[in-house]
């Protein structure tokens, strides 16, 4: 018979069990492992990969007055004109202070316009200047030339695999909309 485990000794100290009553003391002090280096995970790659596509493409567009943000809005507006603030916010997820602020930037930039709502006068609808319709072409050749700097190495197959693999986790994951950052 193995004696019984004595509370008073610390994990990992030897007490004399040859079978199994034992077990547990040892698993304690086996499973200290280091932590997982960040290279390890994925999310860290995706991140830098990210931030470096992020940076590259802000490059791009500080050249024509506008931010990244800017430009993924500008980009829906151009699909979506005569939008809500409300409705807007939800395709971009972000809240209404943030997005008010931008748009109040990118009026006096003259990229957008603000209409009154006729169904509701204290409501307004968004939509695009002629200067920011006219804009929005030249930005997506930026978007199109950074996308080509970044992946223009991988083959078309590689590049597919890489969208859908993104977008299945994304999905899996319940994001849904546009990235804004």
């Amino acid at each position: 018979m193995s004696p019984t485990p004595d509370a008073s000794r610390r994990p990992g100290q030897s007490i004399g069990c040859l079978d199994n009553d034992c077990l547990g003391i040892y698993i304690a002090v086996m499973s200290k492992k280091r932590p997982s280096r960040l290279e390890d995970h994925a999310g860290y790659w995706l991140r830098c990969l990210s931030n470096l596509v992020s940076r590259g493409f802000a490059a791009r567009l500080e050249g024509h007055g506008v931010s990244v943000p800017q430009w993924v809005v500008l980009r829906c507006l151009y699909d979506g004109e005569g939008v809500s603030l409300n409705e807007l916010a939800a395709t971009v997820g972000v809240d209404n202070g943030a997005l008010s602020r931008m748009m109040e930037r990118l009026a006096q930039k003259g990229l957008i316009v603000r209409d009154a709502d006729p169904a509701d006068r204290r409501a307004v609808r968004l939509r695009l200047s002629e200067a920011g319709r006219a804009l929005v072409p030249i930005l997506a050749r930026e978007a199109d030339r950074n996308n080509e700097a970044f992946f223009g190495g991988l083959s078309g197959e590689d590049r597919a695999k890489l969208v859908a693999t993104a977008r299945e986790i994304l999905e899996r994951n319940g994001w849904r909309g546009v990235a804004l950052d």
